[in-house]
This record gives C-alpha cells, structure tokens and sequence, in this order.
C-alpha cells in the first residue's frame, strides 16, 4: 500500500512559522524595537493633540458663552433675535463697558476702574460662574443673572475699595448691594478690559446707573445657543448672519463661533503641539534609518537560507511571499506595541500640561491608533521590505560559491518606492502642508549632499592609500599598512553600499543635533517671550502736566527702566486723499480696524523694541509716517501712501515713510502708526508708561492712585505670571519627548 505525499504547507504556514523562529532567535529585535518607539513617539503625540482639539472644542462653548455670539457696538439688530426665534435657538444678552466703581462715603469713598457687564436672565447659556460669598462660606456654580438690585465682583475690587460681601457699591446713579464674588466666569475673554475688575449685574439695573449714553463705549454680546445639541440649527443661524454682515445691512457688527472665537489658549497649544510633532517626526527619521539598517542585516543573515530553498525547489514568488507575510505580522505587532506605549505616554503629557489643560479631557479616538499602525507599516514597507524581498533573488549556486547573490545597495524601483514612502511619512506626521515641505526639502537635500560627500571619499581613499608595496610621494616613501589597504580594498569594492550606509547614518546624526538645536532655540525664544523684568504695569491717562511729577514718582520708587509715549486717539479718514469706506474691504478685520479709533503716538527716536522694515525711520521728519508692517498689510498700504487721521476734530496728515516690525506679545509699549516727531504741539494727548513696579507693589499702586487719582493703573503681573507657568509646562512636555526620542 503507497502511503499518499504529505502536502506541503502553505506560504502563509511557512511565514508564522518563521516569524515564531526569528522571534524566538533575537533575529527581528531591532525592527521591533525601532518600530515600537517610532508609533509610540507619534502616536503619543497624536492621542494628546486629538484630545486636545476634541476638549476644545467642547469647552470653546463655554468660553463663548454660548453656541455663537453676535457681537457689537450698537444695540443687537432685532433681525438676529428675530432670525434665532425662527430657530428655536435659546438666547441670552449682556452690555460690557468700562466705568468707575465708587465705595460709599462711610466705607472711604475710593474708586477704580471697573469693567461692568449687564446680564439677562438665562446667563450664561453654556458652562456656569462659579461665585463666592462671605469669609467661611463655600464657593458654588450658578447659572442666571445677580438678582436684581445687587452686584457680582471680583476679589479684587472689594480688596481695593476696602469693602466686603454685604457693603454697598456706587455704580453711576445706583447703589447695588455686593451679593458674592466672582471666582469663575467662563466668557470673561481676555481683551485690555479684562485687566479691570469685574462688576457683574442684571440687566435690568443697568437703565438705573445712567452710565450708557448715546456716545458711550459699549460692547453688545447677543448669545445663542440650541436645545439638544442642534447645532445644524447654530450653523444656520451663523450663516445667515454673516450673510446679513456682508451684504452691508449692519456697521459694526461680527460673529464669534467655536472657528473664531477665544483663540488665546489655543494658540499656546497649537505652538507646542508643532514642535511635539516635529520631535515625532525626527523620531520617525531616526526609526527609519534603523528599520534600513536592521533590515538590511536581516537580509544579509538570511541569504545562505534562501539559497538553500532555492535549491529545494522553492519558488522566488513563494520565498517573497514568506518574507512579506512575515514582515507584515512584525509590522502589526510592533506597531500595536508602539500605541499601547504611545498612549501610556500621552498620559504623561497630561500630568506635565496639568492646569493648562484640562485633566477631564474627553476620551480618545481612533484616529491616532490607526495612524499609529498605518505609520508602523509604511516603516516597514518603505525601508524594511525592499532590501529583504531581494532575498526571493538569491540564487541556487550560492550553496557552494558564497560570493554569488549579494544584496544590492538598492535598485531604482526601490530607492523610488523608499522615497515615496518616506516623504508620505513625513507629510502625514508633519500635520502642516508647509512644515513637511520644509521636511522632505531639507532631508532630500541633505541625504544628496551626504551622498556626494561619501562618494567623494571613497574615491579619495582609494586613491590615497597605496597599494601594498606601492609607495606614493605623498607618504614619503611609507607603505600602508595591510590592514589599512585590506579595509580600503572592502569599502572601495562596494562604493555603492558604503555610500547608502554613510549616507544614513549622517541623515540620522542630522537629526539628532537638529533635534537638540530646536530644542534649545524654541524653548530659548519662549523665555525671551515673558524675561524676568519684563513690565507688569500699565499706567494710562497721564496727563501732560502730569509728566514731570510722575517720571519723578517712578524714580523716586526705585523705577529705572519704564516705556513713556505719548498716545493721541485718531481715526483713519482718508487714504491717499481717497475717504475711507470701511465696506470696501473683504477682510473682516481690516474694516474693524478702520472703523474705530487708533491709538497713535509721537516720537524723534525709533522706539528699541521696533525694528524698520522697510524705508527709513528719519528723525524730527515733517508731514512722515511710521506704520506697523501688518497693519500695512491688512489695509493694502505701502511706502509713499498718505494717510489722514482726525483727531478730536483736528486733523493731522502725513506720508508713510517707514514699515515697523512690532512684537506685539513683548509686553511693550506699541503702536500701529507713529509720527517720528519730538513735538505735536496742536493734537490734545495723554502718556502712557510701562514698568515693572518696586517690590512694594500694592503700596506703591496705591500711592500713585492717590497722588494722581485720574490715572487708570492695570496691573497685568498675574497675567505674565500665568504665561509663565503655561510656558515651563509646555517646556516641560517637550523636554520629555525631547529625552524619549
């Protein structure tokens, strides 16, 4: 009886099969390894940059204060409120204005500078003010407007008013009794009025103070918001409003929505998300080489096994197959490694950023886990596969002559397939069409460079050293030494693989040292952003006869270094002779900025915190113009444009003689147009000044308040303090994936 032939077993057997063996020998480690820790730093990232924007978007509401705010300065157009009704949207008003908060005369009659906002019942229509009540009472969240008759303030208002929970507070003609404080207001924004203290009351009270007059400086917020997350209904409402803005039926009228409103925090977190993905990025180059590299030695340990399967009759697209299942099977494996620790580590971004976000952050999607093992597999395929599917090649006879058979340096298809994959990489990771560009330039560029480089020497070793025997003039009659022609020899035999190898390692050291630079040029910039003696006051309303007496004040107190320029309040009426029509621009912001008052100022010597552009900034210049570049920008101006301002009903024309570039986040003095003259004798004017005030703060504010009692004092220290502390914890998040890569 014959017995039938065992089947042979399938390519797919024979992969898991020799995935198990090369697992077991340590032979696939290092592709493990590099793998994992390439998705691990990616998917790190990707897991708190996902949870991040998800967060942000849920809570933008309740730093608007709703689903979408119309915002203006004139009473809200009935049309919106109408339209909304339509809808079934929810809505909620508020009035937001500056004013004076007085204490009774029996609690010492002292003012400040306040920032009302009058609010209707219903407030706020997302998120809640968290308030606060007599010493020893806890703090509670709320939803809805004071009560009538009684006023909400911050802390420090009672503080500087010597006042308490229960004293009355002076507002215009009324008299409002303080009912609690004001712990968290979740649409409180943070514009130059948000420095004030705040005075929250009912809308209904706000007729009783008298403070808003038909010149007054008011901004109406008209809040909506949808019943059970209609937000269909929301961005219907949006797009009829900007409809009803663009065809010019309201001046002065904009929309805040989740794309356009509260950009601040965001702002600080996209700057630290860029960098995290670009340390991921370099962390993926550095991956790559190694995937190349550990591949390619893979490939070399398995070519003699390859032959011997050729000789058993194994076909090449039987051996392609193995190898390709069995690259497949690491790739998924390491690459689900890789987010299981990128997701551990994104916890640690969390705990690092703890305060700057917040740690109920919603949970995480998908998305970063699937690019995580989509990013794993493109490592492997674009760098590990092509030099080990050469293997399926090996022929037959390299059974007895071992010098048969060879990996190849690359062929065109595979450096072209390398290529392709690594530039998809780096666009993916990058998140920024401009970033990665800058990437995949910079690295093409460098991996040619290094490769021209080690060519070049290679062709001069070999030159160099002499043969065996063969002495040259330029050793002075020496012989080489033979294990220095041996190694010469080695490398000379295959320029082509000793230029693929130097070339990788060189990209990949690149990499590092570019990673440590960044490292140490971002986080360098950043602290410059807020230095230690940076100003923490803002002192406004400084009459001129007031100057001398309050520059004396400054040094008397120990103030050596303060920002003084004058500021002259103007509008822009004409350009080039041609009135100003706020209507005839397209950009939303420019026909804001030409539709209220700038602050200008006055000056012969260039401010040292601006820098000239373009043109020349000319001393003591008669009819000249300085104008910050972006604000050029914005309106379509340039150099020899003139431009005429009416100033309290004098007008003052001049002709821009320079571009100005301003770092508006330098905590400086700064203005979008300058007259560069010592002297504007006929425009009325006040002085601001910038300092950072003697360590007796609160004593010496109160004494400048006292001495010159019309001048507004904004004390802006806790702002750079919390600037400062969201800076060291971003610093400290990208130190840490600085040292995991």
């Amino acid at each position: 009886m014959t017995l039938p032939a065992p089947s042979a077993p399938s390519a797919w057997t024979l992969a898991w099969r020799q995935t198990r063996r090369d697992l077991s020998a340590g032979e696939l480690r290092l592709l493990i390894v590099a793998v994992m820790l390439a998705v691990a730093a990616l998917t790190a990232v990707g897991f708190f940059a996902d949870r991040i924007d998800t967060g942000l978007a849920r809570d933008a509401r309740q730093l608007l204060g709703g689903d979408a705010i119309v915002s203006s300065d004139q009473p809200t157009p009935s049309a919106f409120a109408a339209r909304a009704a339509e809808l079934g949207l929810t809505t909620a008003r508020n009035v937001v204005f500056p004013s004076m908060g007085r204490a009774a005369e029996a609690q010492g009659g002292a003012t400040r500078l306040v920032t009302v906002k009058a609010v209707s019942e219903g407030y706020p229509l997302r998120g809640q003010v968290r308030v606060g009540g007599a010493a020893g009472e806890p703090e509670r969240d709320v939803a809805g407007a004071p009560a009538r008759g009684t006023a909400w303030v911050d802390p420090a208002l009672l503080a500087a008013l010597g006042l308490k929970v229960g004293d009355p507070l002076l507002l215009g003609d009324a008299e409002l009794r303080i009912a609690h404080t004001i712990v968290v207001e979740p649409d409180r924004g943070a514009g130059f009025l948000g420095f004030a203290p705040r005075v929250m009351i009912h809308d209904a009270d706000l007729a009783s103070t008298g403070l808003v007059q038909p010149a007054s400086r008011v901004n109406y917020r008209f809040a909506v918001a949808a019943t059970g997350g209609d937000d269909a209904a929301v961005r219907r409402f949006v797009a009829a409003a900007e409809a009803e803005i663009k065809a010019g039926h309201h001046r002065g009228v904009r929309i805040e929505s989740l794309a356009t409103g509260r950009p601040e925090m965001r702002q600080t977190l996209d700057r630290a998300s860029k960098f995290l993905n670009l340390v991921a990025l370099l962390a993926a180059l550095l991956a790559a080489v190694a995937v190349g590299i550990a591949a390619r030695d893979f490939a070399n340990r398995h070519l003699d096994d390859c032959a011997m399967l050729r000789v058993l009759g194994q076909s090449q697209r039987r051996i392609a197959i193995v190898y390709g299942a069995e690259f497949g099977l690491v790739g998924l494996l390491a690459s689900a490694a890789g987010v299981v620790l990128g997701f551990a580590v994104h916890h640690v971004f969390v705990w690092l950023l703890a305060g700057l976000v917040d740690a109920q952050l919603p949970p995480v999607t998908a998305w970063p886990a699937l690019f995580g093992l989509g990013v794993g597999l493109t490592l492997l395929v674009a760098f590990g596969l092509p030099p080990v599917l050469q293997l399926a090649s090996v022929p037959p006879l390299r059974v007895i002559r071992r010098d048969v058979g060879g990996l190849k340096p690359a062929s065109l298809g595979v450096l072209a397939a390398g290529a392709a994959g690594f530039v998809a990489l780096l666009l993916a990771v990058a998140r920024d069409p401009r970033l990665g560009a800058i990437a995949v330039g910079g690295f093409a560029a460098a991996v040619a460079l290094f490769a021209l480089l080690s060519w070049a020497a290679v062709a001069l070793l070999r030159r160099a050293v002499p043969e065996a025997g063969t002495p040259r003039w330029w050793t002075l009659g020496a012989r080489a030494p033979r294990w220095l022609v041996l190694a010469t020899r080695q490398i000379a035999a295959r320029p082509a693989f000793a230029v693929l190898q130097v070339s990788a390692l060189a990209v990949g050291l690149m990499a590092l040292v570019l990673l440590v630079l960044l490292r140490t040029d971002l986080i360098g910039s950043w602290r410059q952003a807020t230095p230690p003696d940076a100003p923490n006051r803002f002192v406004i309303n400084v009459q001129p006869e007031q100057g001398e007496a309050f520059r004396q004040a400054l040094a008397d107190a120990g103030v050596r270094r303060f920002d003084w320029f004058p500021m002259i309040r103007g509008r822009l009426v004409a350009i080039n002779g041609e009135a100003v029509d706020p209507e005839r621009y397209a950009d939303d912001r420019a026909r804001r900025l030409v539709d209220r008052e700038f602050n200008l100022s006055h000056d012969a010597r260039l401010p040292g915190h601006n820098q000239v552009v373009d043109g020349r900034w000319a001393p003591d210049e008669a009819g000249a113009l300085s104008v910050e570049e972006g604000l050029a920008q914005t309106l379509g101006l340039k150099l020899g444009d003139t431009l005429r301002f009416d100033i309290a009903g004098t007008s003052a024309e001049g002709r821009i003689t320079s571009l100005r570039k301003v770092d508006w986040s330098s905590m400086r003095v700064n203005f979008f147009v300058m007259f560069p003259v010592a002297q504007m004798p006929d425009v009325p004017l006040s002085y601001i000044a910038a300092f950072r005030a003697p360590p007796a703060g609160a004593a010496f504010d109160n004494a400048l308040s006292r001495d010159f009692p019309n001048i507004t004092n904004i004390d802006v220290s806790t702002s750079i303090a919390q600037v400062q502390r969201v800076l060291d914890q971003v610093i400290r998040a990208v130190e840490f994936l600085f040292g995991f890569t």
